[in-house]
Parts: structure tokens; C-alpha cells; sequence
């Protein structure tokens, strides 16, 4: 049965996430890479992005779309970016959990609200506060230049003094989430310890090289990030980036 298609919607809240907790975004070329990509298939369509915040393993959209060109622009945007992700992680498969989840934002006050709440996603997760984020459009909004057009948000907002007093706003409604697992430390050594039935990430580096290959391949599968991996077991980053599972 072909999918039903989307509602068209001018405004419209999009997550993109990594299967199975796949990390998306290793580095800051990463991040970077991404950003890049949007920017060039933008130039092919109408759109608008009016906000975006890149995590570490989902991204928040806040796009303007007046001619229903959201489906293709996610398209090339995810098969280009997990092309240059697997080929750079020497990985095979999927990157993207199905579809990108989307949400038409049908009045001005929601249309605050998603604003807000993509831009403080960084503050709900503990990492930094929202002015201090890299990998968002908070400055952007505040310069006005960058990838991201304000559109009606410059107007609705206002000065940078009063964006700065809209962030600190609580919520007014709830947003469409994204259903993070905390991928801490203590997460991942026990993902190590269950799928290797081993006690410590660092017995990784007595196996033989092809167990070890295929054991961190394992492991990066479930979702732990290189980062994590190269803590947890003292293996240098270059070997786990090119591990490979044998089978």
C-alpha cells in the first residue's frame, strides 16, 4: 500500500532522528556538514528555515513552505548526508529512523511556541544554555544572517533585547518531542557488558583483531557513540571509525 502523502502546511516542526539511537553527528565537521547540505538544496526549492538545532543524534526543523516542497528537500537531504556519514564511519545501512516526523503549525501563538522550544532544546538536555549553542540558530536570529530567513518571527519577537526575554518565557504549549534514551556513560557500559557479556570496555583490547572489529561494529550499531567508545575501552578513535562487522 503506497504511503498517504502529507499535509501541506506553510509552517511546519521537523525531527529527524538516528535509527536505533544511531548517533548522527561525531564532530564538528559533522554538524557542520549537515548545515552545508541544507544550504545547498535550499537553493533548489522556496523554502524557508526559520530555526534549527542540531543534537547529537536528532535535528529540530522550523521550516516555511509554501509550495509543499518539505518531502524532496528531506529526501535529498537525508540519502546525501547518510551517504557522506557511512562512507566517512566506514558503516553500511540506514542512518534516519523512517520518515522525518512533522508537524503543521496552523496559528501564530504555536508557531512561537515550536520557535522557543527548538531553540532551547540544548537547555532542556543539560548541555549548554540556548545563546551559547553552536549547533542552533540562536545567533542567527540575533544577527540576522546566517542560513535562516526570521520571516514573520522577526516581527512577532522583536529586538534582540526582548528575544532574550521570549527564551526565558516558559512554554505556553506542549511540542511535538523527540524520545531520547540518555546516552551517558553508565548507559553505554552497560550496553557493553550485556552484548559482549564482558565487565569492562577495556577487555575489547585483548580480543584478536577481527573480534575486536566486530565487537565494536556491535556496539556502534546499538547506539554508542565513537566518542564513548574511545573512552570506554582505550581504543584509538581511527580503529573504531573503520571496525567493521565480519559477517
Amino acid at each position: 500500500m503506497s504511503r498517504r502523502p502529507r499535509i501541506i502546511c506553510k509552517y511546519q516542526h521537523i525531527i529527524v532522528r538516528g535509527i536505533g539511537k544511531q548517533i548522527l553527528f561525531e564532530s564538528e565537521e559533522d554538524y557542520q556538514k549537515y548545515l552545508d547540505l541544507i544550504k545547498r538544496f535550499m537553493k533548489d526549492t522556496s523554502l524557508e528555515i526559520m530555526a534549527y538545532c542540531l543534537m547529537e543524534n536528532h535535528v529540530h526543523l522550523l521550516i516555511h513552505d509554501e509550495e509543499g516542497e518539505i518531502s524532496g528537500f528531506m529526501k535529498r537531504l537525508g540519502i546525501s548526508y547518510a551517504a557522506y556519514y557511512n562512507n566517512k564511519y566506514a558503516r553500511a545501512g540506514h542512518l534516519f529512523q523512517d520518515r522525518y516526523k512533522s508537524e503543521p503549525i496552523t496559528d501564530e501563538k504555536y508557531l512561537l511556541t515550536v520557535f522557543r522550544y527548538i531553540l532551547n532544546n540544548p537547555v532542556k538536555a543539560g548541555i549548554a544554555d540556548a545563546d551559547k549553542y553552536e549547533w542552533s540558530s540562536y545567533q542567527e536570529f540575533v544577527s540576522r544572517k546566517g542560513l535562516t530567513e526570521p520571516g514573520i518571527l522577526g516581527k512577532m519577537v522583536g529586538s534582540p533585547s526582548k528575544f532574550k526575554k521570549f527564551m526565558g518565557e516558559e512554554e505556553g504549549q506542549e511540542c511535538m518531542e523527540y524520545s531520547e534514551i540518555k546516552h551517558n556513560d553508565e548507559w553505554a557500559k552497560k550496553v557493553i557488558k550485556d552484548t559482549l557479556n564482558i565487565k569492562s570496555g577495556t577487555e575489547i583490547q585483548s580480543m584478536t583483531k577481527n573480534d575486536r572489529n566486530e565487537a565494536l561494529a556491535q556496539l556502534k550499531e546499538k547506539g554508542i557513540s565513537i566518542r564513548q567508545l574511545e573512552r570506554l575501552t582505550g581504543i584509538n578513535r581511527g580503529v573504531i571509525q573503520k571496525a567493521k562487522s565480519c559477517q
